[in-house]
């Protein structure tokens, strides 16, 4: 995701320093006319907003807080975006942290894919102080289409987690009913077709319900990445005493995917798992 958000942040004229633990994306990112660095405080040194996109909460800690992390490198006064998905308590004290340090911080944390930050047309939930929000609009505009303050510090990834029980929900939802319609020995691509039309229709069916058809898990998003986003929604909704028995299933449900070795899938994959709990065989691994 941070390789394409930060390509349209180039296209749109902004001059982008990249950091990556992987050297050979910072080279590609080079390759495209980018700037490399080989730290985080290469990185930020001048910075006027930084940007990070990282897998977890520990990630983003270690790369805020750590030694010759982002708060002790950038310079005071520097616009911060957290664009990863990370426990919201933890992105609550962040915030703290960073405003105790003079920074200034936004949660940013996006939907859309791999596809939508390529496209720039990612959806992006923000946390924090309205004038931190406009200060960062510019940015967010360059890899989003729907940028939307949706409350304080650590909204942004309270929205974030919600949006992935309903990604999750949704694509299993999408699985059971394609394999109900192939037992019946339906046509899967009208069907699918005219379904999408109607009230049932879902942005899961139109990005992925062909690859699902044909079978394609190449991963656009992770089972590994949405059962970890699963995790913070059920301790989120734990810590509120909020009943979720559909998002304690799809919670499970993508754990067993991951456990019996789907880690690396895309999350469509779920069909595979419904097709093969049913007894059935049309989406067996290929």
């Amino acid at each position: 995701m941070g390789l394409p958000m930060a390509r349209n942040l180039l296209k749109a004229g902004h001059t982008v320093v990249g950091f990556n633990r992987s050297p050979e994306k910072v080279e590609r990112f080079a390759a495209d006319g980018g700037s490399g660095a080989g730290s985080i405080a290469e990185a930020v040194d001048g910075a006027e907003v930084v940007v990070t996109m990282l897998p977890d909460s520990p990630d983003v800690l270690a790369v805020y807080t750590g030694d010759q992390g982002i708060l002790t490198s950038a310079a005071p006064g520097t616009l911060l975006i957290d664009a990863s998905t990370i426990r919201p308590d933890v992105t609550v004290d962040l915030h703290h942290r960073a405003t105790e340090s003079g920074f200034r911080f936004l949660d940013a944390p996006v939907s859309g894919g791999e596809q939508g930050a390529v496209d720039g047309s990612l959806s992006i939930m923000c946390g924090g102080e309205q004038e931190t929000f406009d200060a960062a609009r510019a940015v967010l505009e360059a890899v989003g289409k729907t940028i939307v303050l949706v409350g304080g510090p650590g909204s942004g990834q309270t929205v974030k987690a919600a949006n992935q029980l309903l990604v999750a929900g949704t694509i299993q939802l999408v699985a059971e009913a394609l394999v109900f319609l192939d037992a019946h020995e339906v046509d899967l691509a009208p069907a699918l077709e005219v379904l999408n039309g109607g009230l049932a229709g879902n942005t899961i069916m139109t990005r992925k319900g062909q690859s699902m058809l044909d079978g394609q898990f190449a991963p656009g998003f992770r089972v590994d990445l949405h059962h970890k986003d699963l995790g913070i929604y059920r301790e989120a909704a734990r810590d509120q005493g909020v009943f979720s028995p559909l998002g304690t299933a799809v919670t499970e449900l993508m754990a067993a995917l991951r456990r019996t070795g789907g880690g690396d899938l895309d999350h469509s994959a779920l069909l595979q798992q419904v097709d093969a709990l049913s007894g059935r065989s049309r989406w067996a691994d290929r």
